[in-house]
C-alpha cells in the first residue's frame, strides 16, 4: 500500500467515527463562521486578538453594554438588542442558562457565548481614579519568531544591487500590552518581514514597523480618548472603515457591520491604521468623535505622480525600498452620532490630502479612478431596531465625483426562521480610500447588488442557511471589456445530533462574466463558474480529545472548457484537556488542485494572537503541529512546524520565493510573558 493511499484510508476511517460528548469552543472556530471568502493577506489578528482578551478578561453580562458586545463579533445586532431588552425588563441573570429564554439565542450562540461571560463583578469595569490606574494593571509581553527552513531564490541571488531579498530570512515581531483594569491601555508593537533587513543598511532603526498608542476610556465626557495609532469604524463601511471587516458569509451576522467607532490599533498590519489622535466623546445622546492622522505610506511613483499605494508592507528588495514611504497622507475630520433608545443615526466628514497627484494609468476601465491631491467623503448612516426586524444602510458621497447606497433589513419572522435583506448602489466614480462595505469586488465601486438570506432552526439539531446574491457592474472592469452581471448561491446545511458532534454540508457556486480567452483585438464575455462542495464533521472523542474532518471540492469552468476539479481532505486533532499545561493540535491533509482558479483556502491553528490563511494548490500533502506549553504561571511557549510537501515538482513557489525542490517548511515560536 502506497502512503498516499495509507494516508487518505486513515482520514476516512476516522471521518466517520463519531462520538458524543461536550464540544469545546475556540476563537479558530468562530473565525471559520464569520469569515468564508479568505485570502492569504486579510488580517484577522483583530479579531483572535479580541477574542483571546475576552476569553481571559470575562465580560459580566449583568453590567455590559453594547459597545462590548459588539466586539465579540459573533452577536448580531438583534440578539445584542435582545439581550440588553431582557435584562432591563427581568433583571439580572441569575445562570447562564436563563441565555435560552432570550429571544434569538440559539443553543450555538449560547454556547459561544459562554466562554466570554461571567455573572459576577467584572474587572474591566470597575470605577477607579486615574493615579491608582497602575494599581492592578496586567502586563503582556510576547516575542515570536518564525522562518521558513529551505533556502528561497531571494536569499541565494549574489548580487545585492537588483532584484534580491536585502535582510535575512527570520521573521521577529514583539509586543507589549498594558491594561490598567480600569481607564488606560496602552500597546507597543514591531515587527520585521521575512527578507527585511534588521539594524542595518536603510532600516537602522532596528525593526521595520513600529506601532504604538495609549487609550484613556470611560473617563467623564471621555468614553475613548486615542493617542498614537488608531482605527475608524463607522456605519456600514461605506464611507469609512479601517481594520477588520467582514462580508457575505456562512452566517447572516456578518451581514450588518458592528461599527465600534474610534479603537486603539493592536494589529501588526502596516496599512490599515491612522496615526494621530482621535477620540469619542459623551454628551447625552450625541457622541462626538474627531480624528486627526498624519502617517508616511508606501506608494508607486512616477513623474512624481502617485500611480498606485502599495498595502503589502514588505520592504525586502531595492525597488521595495524605494517604495517605502514615498508619500504621506494628511487625513482629519469627525463623526456625529445620535442615538436615542433602538434609533441611531450617523454623520462622518472627512478629508485626506497627499502631496502628490493621483494618476492611474489611463486604462478604459479605470478611466474614472481618483485623481488629485485632496478627497472629501461625506456619510449618512442610520440602524433602527423595530420589534423583531433591524433596519440599516449609509449613504456615501465623494465630494466632486459619486455617490455609493446600501440599505439592509434583518428581521426574525418567528422564533425559527430569520430574514435578511440588502440592496447597494456604488457609482463607477465613487471614491474613498477607507472603503469595505459589502460588495463582490474588493472595493464597493462601479457595483449594483440584491442580496437575500435566510436561516432556518427547525429544532436544536437541524440549522440551515442560505443566500441569493444578484450583482451587475454597469463599467469595464480588469479583465472584463463590457459591463458584466453574475450571481452567487451560498446553502449550509448544520446537523448537531449531540452536544459533542457537528456536521456541516456546504455548497457555494459564483457565476460571473469574464473576457474570452482568445486572442482577439476586442474581447468578448463568456460565463465562469466556479462552485465548491463541503463535509465537515467535528466531535469530542473525550475530554481531552477534539476531532475535526474536512472534505472539499472545488470545480470552475470556463465558456465551454474543459471542467477543472480540485479537492482538499484533512484530519484534525485537538488535545486540550482542563487544568492541563500542555495544550496542541495536529493536522494531516491532501490535496490534488490543478491549478489558481480551484485553490481552496483553510484557516490553520497557530500560535496565540497569530493566524494562518493557506492557500492550496497543485497536488501534495501538508502537515502541521502547533503546541502551547505553560512553563509556569503566567509564563507560555508556542511552537508550530508545518510541512507542504509537493508530488511530482521540482520547485516551489515563484520568483524570488522560489525554492529549489519539492518540500516548504516553517517553524513559528512564540514566547509570552504575563504578569
Amino acid at each position: 500500500m502506497s502512503c498516499k493511499q495509507l494516508v487518505l484510508g486513515l482520514i476516512c476511517f476516522i471521518y466517520f467515527k463519531s462520538v458524543g460528548a461536550q464540544t469545546t469552543m475556540d476563537v479558530e472556530s468562530i473565525v471559520e463562521s464569520l469569515a468564508q471568502n479568505y485570502s492569504e493577506d486579510f488580517d484577522y489578528s483583530a479579531l483572535t486578538d479580541r477574542l483571546n482578551f475576552y476569553q481571559k478578561n470575562l465580560i459580566n453580562i449583568n453590567k455590559v453594554g453594547k459597545d462590548h458586545l459588539q466586539e465579540l463579533f459573533f452577536l448580531s445586532p438583534l440578539q445584542i438588542n435582545a439581550l440588553l431588552n431582557h435584562r432591563a425588563s427581568s433583571g439580572p441573570f441569575i445562570n447562564v442558562l436563563e441565555l435560552q429564554s432570550v429571544e434569538g439565542f440559539d443553543s450555538e450562540t449560547i454556547r459561544k457565548l459562554a466562554y466570554f461571560i461571567t455573572l459576577g463583578q467584572p474587572k474591566l469595569f470597575k470605577d477607579e481614579s486615574m493615579q491608582h490606574f497602575f494599581d492592578n494593571g496586567s502586563h503582556d509581553f510576547m516575542v515570536r519568531y518564525g522562518r521558513v527552513l529551505e533556502n528561497k531564490k531571494g536569499f541565494i541571488v549574489s548580487d545585492k544591487s537588483k532584484s534580491s531579498y536585502l535582510g535575512c530570512p527570520n521573521r521577529v515581531s514583539a509586543r507589549y500590552k498594558f491594561d490598567s483594569g480600569a481607564n488606560v491601555a496602552g500597546t507597543l508593537s514591531m515587527e520585521k518581514d521575512a527578507g527585511e533587513q534588521f539594524f542595518a543598511g536603510e532600516n537602522q532603526s532596528g525593526f521595520d514597523f513600529y506601532s504604538a498608542n495609549i487609550t484613556i476610556k470611560d473617563w467623564g465626557k471621555i468614553n475613548k480618548l486615542i493617542i498614537g495609532d488608531y482605527a475608524l469604524q463607522f456605519g456600514e463601511g461605506l464611507t469609512l472603515w479601517s481594520g477588520l471587516s467582514f462580508g457575505k458569509g456562512s452566517e447572516m451576522v456578518t451581514l450588518a457591520k458592528q461599527d465600534i467607532g474610534v479603537k486603539p490599533y493592536t494589529s501588526l498590519n502596516e496599512n490599515s491604521f491612522f496615526r494621530g489622535a482621535a477620540a469619542s466623546l459623551d454628551f447625552n445622546s450625541f457622541r462626538f468623535s474627531p480624528f486627526i492622522s498624519y502617517k508616511k505610506i508606501d506608494a508607486n511613483l512616477k513623474d512624481d505622480k502617485i500611480t498606485s499605494l502599495l498595502s503589502s508592507g514588505l520592504h525586502r528588495t531595492p525597488s521595495e525600498i524605494v517604495d517605502k514611504n514615498s508619500t504621506t497622507q494628511f487625513l482629519f475630520g469627525s463623526n456625529l452620532q445620535y442615538s436615542k433608545k433602538l434609533f441611531t443615526i450617523g454623520l462622518t466628514a472627512y478629508q485626506s490630502r497627499y502631496p502628490h497627484l493621483f494618476e492611474s494609468e489611463k486604462q478604459l476601465y479605470n478611466q474614472f479612478g481618483f485623481t488629485g491631491t485632496d478627497l472629501t467623503n461625506i456619510g449618512l448612516n442610520y440602524h433602527r431596531s423595530f420589534r423583531n426586524s433591524y433596519f440599516f444602510g449609509e449613504m456615501a458621497h465623494s465630494v466632486g465625483s459619486g455617490y455609493a447606497f446600501l440599505n439592509g433589513l434583518m428581521s426574525a419572522l418567528s422564533p425559527r426562521v430569520s430574514l435578511s435583506i440588502l440592496h447597494r448602489n456604488y457609482q463607477k466614480n465613487y471614491h474613498s480610500f477607507y472603503n469595505q462595505a459589502i460588495s463582490e469586488a474588493s472595493t464597493a465601486l462601479n457595483e449594483t447588488g440584491f442580496y437575500t438570506g435566510l436561516s432556518i432552526n427547525p429544532n436544536s439539531k437541524w440549522e440551515w442557511f442560505g443566500y441569493v446574491d444578484l450583482f451587475k457592474f454597469p463599467w469595464l472592469r480588469f479583465g472584463v471589456d463590457a459591463p458584466s452581471e453574475g450571481y452567487e448561491l451560498f446553502s449550509q446545511l448544520t446537523y448537531k445530533p449531540s452536544k459533542g458532534v457537528k456536521l456541516i454540508a456546504r455548497y457555494q457556486s459564483e457565476t460571473k462574466e469574464e473576457n474570452d480567452d482568445l486572442k482577439n483585438t476586442i474581447n468578448t464575455l463568456v460565463q465562469v463558474q466556479k462552485q465548491n462542495y463541503r463535509l465537515e464533521l467535528g466531535y469530542q472523542l473525550n475530554d481531552h480529545f477534539l476531532f475535526r474532518n474536512r472534505i472539499e471540492l472545488s470545480h470552475y469552468q470556463k465558456a465551454t472548457n474543459a471542467m477543472d476539479v480540485g479537492y482538499l481532505i484533512y484530519q484534525d486533532v485537538v488535545y486540550s484537556p482542563l487544568q492541563s499545561k500542555f495544550t496542541g493540535n495536529i493536522r494531516v491533509a491532501y490535496f490534488d488542485i490543478p491549478d489558481y482558479d480551484t485553490r481552496i483556502y483553510a484557516y490553520e491553528h497557530d500560535v496565540l494572537y497569530s493566524y494562518t490563511i493557506k492557500m492550496y494548490q497543485n497536488s501534495g500533502f501538508r502537515y502541521y503541529v502547533n503546541g502551547r506549553y505553560t512553563i509556569k504561571r503566567g509564563v507560555d511557549f508556542w511552537l508550530k512546524y508545518s510541512v507542504s510537501q509537493y508530488l511530482n515538482q521540482e520547485k516551489v513557489g515563484s520568483g524570488l520565493d522560489q525554492i529549489i525542490g519539492d518540500t516548504g517548511s516553517e517553524i513559528r515560536l512564540q514566547l509570552r510573558y504575563q504578569f
